[in-house]
């Protein structure tokens, strides 16, 4: 199997974050911070080392302004939710996915107004026109550092740093950035991130950094393993946040293999998608029968290729690659409605193939001798 599905999820997994994983259930799964034996105080301090791990690897100073979460869509409502009120107005883009869109959708029927920026054909952002979209009542602006569509890079410095000028609050979807792009989270006020994409850790795993400073309202309340005598819900990070019982092994994986991304290097893992992609785009490119859609300029963009065949259904595209070539691609509307009404597919969907640190040359020359066939076919 050719695994081009590497925006859903990373595959395969390192080695070593399946035995962390494996050792922390085998030998000292304890409750973290609900006990004071051997085997919670042990657990508690490897959820510590992977917390310290991921502050590292972000270049945040103060690990306890992460909060761990269960993936990036828990991580965006919690930080969405929790500096929003009514009256408040947020802006974003078309491109965003959908764990975006639908918690301000939600967030409208309580009195929230949200602006949405329109795009480019190709995905870009011209980030005028979300300075000339702000208002006095505006709290906060939301971006994807990366569209999970076209895999547009979006100028999220920029953002930044008029929302830093501004007074704005500035939150990054780091879903399909985080371990392909370098990250700077200086000129960020919140940061949503996968644990099983880029960072190769497993499902079921992700964070969101807060800057000091900035105070949310609780998404969920329930036991927090602190101040038990209280039936108010703490706000101090990340205990407050973290709600009930955590993903321990999860988030031990998760130390380990963001660890092991930041040893190979994210400036390493860019410069080899960078050359995939341009194999892979330049060939379909050069297809009569292929539409490939996003940016032709491969720096501007992640490991991601999206593309139709004229004349094939995307999801039926998807199946002939997996039935007959053995290749793992995504076919649909990649929950982001709004992005493929952008970049034209609205009716029709796409087939998207996005690399992963374990993908190759040869991989990519498969892919497009594959896809040759089936337009010619």
């Amino acid at each position: 199997m050719i695994y081009l599905d590497n925006g859903a999820t990373s595959f395969p997994k390192p080695k070593g974050m399946i035995e962390a994983m494996d050792l922390c259930m085998s030998s000292y799964c304890g409750n973290p911070g609900r006990s004071g034996h051997d085997l919670s105080r042990r657990t508690g301090e490897e959820v510590y080392q992977a917390r310290k791990t991921l502050a590292r690897f972000f270049k945040i100073e103060k690990p306890d302004r992460i909060i761990f979460t269960s993936n990036t869509t828990e991580a965006l409502n919690i930080g969405i939710k929790g500096v929003l009120k009514s009256g408040d107005h947020v802006i974003t883009t078309v491109m965003e996915h959908n764990s975006v869109l639908r918690p301000l959708r939600a967030l409208a029927d309580r009195g929230v107004e949200y602006t949405l920026i329109p795009c480019a054909s190709d995905g870009s952002l011209d980030v005028s026109k979300v300075e000339d979209a702000i208002r006095e009542n505006t709290r906060l602006i939301v971006c994807t550092q990366a569209s999970n569509v076209t895999g547009t890079i979006m100028p999220v410095d920029e953002l930044g740093l008029l929302c830093r000028n501004r007074g704005i609050l500035f939150m990054v979807d780091g879903a399909q950035g985080a371990g392909h792009v370098p990250m700077d989270v200086r000129n960020m006020d919140l940061l949503a991130v996968p644990g099983h994409k880029g960072l190769l850790g497993p499902l079921g795993t992700g964070m969101l950094y807060v800057r000091e400073g900035i105070e949310l309202q609780s998404l969920m309340e329930g036991g927090t393993g602190t101040v038990s005598r209280e039936i108010i819900q703490p706000t101090e990070l990340p205990e407050g946040f973290e709600t009930g019982t955590i993903n321990a092994p999860g988030i031990i994986g998760l130390g380990y293999s963001a660890g092991f991304v930041n040893k190979i290097g994210v400036e390493v893992i860019r410069q080899h998608q960078k050359e995939l992609t341009k194999i892979l785009d330049q060939s379909l490119r050069n297809m009569k029968n292929v539409t490939v859609y996003g940016p032709s300029d491969c720096r501007k963009k992640v490991g991601i290729v999206t593309f139709n065949i004229n004349g094939y259904n995307c999801e039926e595209v998807a199946s002939l690659l997996n039935d007959e070539y053995g290749i793992a691609v995504r076919g649909g509307y990649h929950c982001a409605g709004l992005a493929h009404k952008t970049i034209g597919t609205w009716d029709c969907g796409a087939v998207r193939m996005s690399m992963g640190i374990y993908n190759n040359a040869r991989e990519m020359k498969a892919a497009a001798d594959a896809i040759y066939a089936i337009s010619k076919s």
